[in-house]
């Protein structure tokens, strides 16, 4: 039993179970391989399905003013390179979806439960001690994951806009790209936008999964005592809650990954500008409102996806519990 669905008892070191929530499957009941297998399987499924949104959010993100409407860009993806424009760069995407993930949930996992731990020994109430320990997992896991997954948004990204009417360079596949953006500029060249990557997502992870285990904690409470029998209850309490933790997340995120996404498509051998010069480039270019261009396919990608992968994620830690762990 982990320290999220639990509290130190009187005679310290037992935990009991909070008032009817699922008991939650901690990184030390996992058989790890078991784990990333299974995950890297089913959060490649995932992936497939929100990547359409992914592509419509990026090209709205680097598009001029005049061509910044969702309806428009897809209509336009569609006319130039037909369904399969929605899925440029989902072979790169792909492959380091697998090691960045498995970074991504080793060190979240890893780090909750550390701090969780440490947490309740200190004597932190068990509500504030979860949240807490799911801030600094959410943290550990953004800035993990992205050692990993700057390089391919890097390469992805610019396979998605290639064919973009102000696409200058041409790719035949990621390691193409790769090889071409290496020789450009360098490995500096593949993890151009890493520090606001990181500025982007560590908060955000820190407050998603703050959010969703307290939110998660309300809701279940809120249900009263029959609905705490219910499978069927838990995963659409734990759906509801990482709906709304992706929302937030995505509407407070959304400047800052305008930025990024900017940054990181300029043709390589372009001089990068800074965070600022970009930032201010951009709210020249279309006023505070070009800052959040986009939004709307980041929204429902973001909140589906938050409810989709933490169902997925749940159902995964208890398919890779170990026997009798539960």
């Amino acid at each position: 039993m982990s320290f999220s669905a639990a509290r130190v008892s009187e005679h310290g070191g037992e935990f009991e179970e909070a008032r009817g929530m699922p008991a939650e499957v901690s990184w030390e009941m996992l058989d790890k391989s078991r784990f990333f297998v299974l995950g890297a399987a089913l959060f490649s499924g995932v992936s497939a399905a929100l990547y359409p949104a992914v592509v419509l959010k990026t090209h709205l993100q680097v598009a001029a003013p005049a061509q910044a409407a969702a309806s428009a860009a897809a209509a336009a993806i569609l006319r130039r390179d037909g369904p399969r424009g929605f899925y440029r760069g989902f072979g790169a995407s792909l492959a380091g979806t697998v090691p960045a993930r498995a970074l991504y949930m080793a060190a979240l996992e890893a780090t909750k439960s550390v701090v969780g731990s440490a947490a309740l020994r200190l004597g932190v109430a068990e509500p504030a001690a979860s949240a807490a320990a799911s801030a600094a997992g959410g943290v550990s896991a953004a800035v993990a994951a992205q050692v990993v997954w700057t390089p391919v948004d890097v390469v992805s990204q610019r396979l998605m806009l290639q064919t973009a009417p102000l696409a200058a360079a041409r790719y035949r596949g990621g390691t193409d790209a790769f090889r071409k953006i290496l020789l450009a500029d360098g490995v500096r060249g593949l993890y151009r936008g890493f520090g606001i990557s990181v500025l982007t997502y560590a908060p955000s992870s820190a407050a998603w999964w703050a959010s969703y285990v307290t939110a998660q904690r309300l809701l279940w409470r809120a249900v009263g005592p029959a609905a705490h029998d219910s499978r069927g209850a838990a995963i659409a309490l734990q759906g509801a809650s990482a709906a709304a933790a992706g929302s937030a997340a995505a509407l407070v995120t959304m400047p800052l990954d305008t930025v990024k996404t900017r940054l990181q498509v300029m043709d390589a051998g372009a001089q990068a500008p800074t965070l600022a010069a970009a930032a201010r480039a951009l709210v020249r270019e279309g006023g505070w409102s070009a800052c959040y261009r986009g939004l709307g396919p980041r929204w429902a990608s973001m909140s589906l996806s938050s409810a989709t992968m933490v169902t997925v994620y749940e159902f995964l830690k208890r398919l890779s519990a170990k026997e009798g762990s539960l």
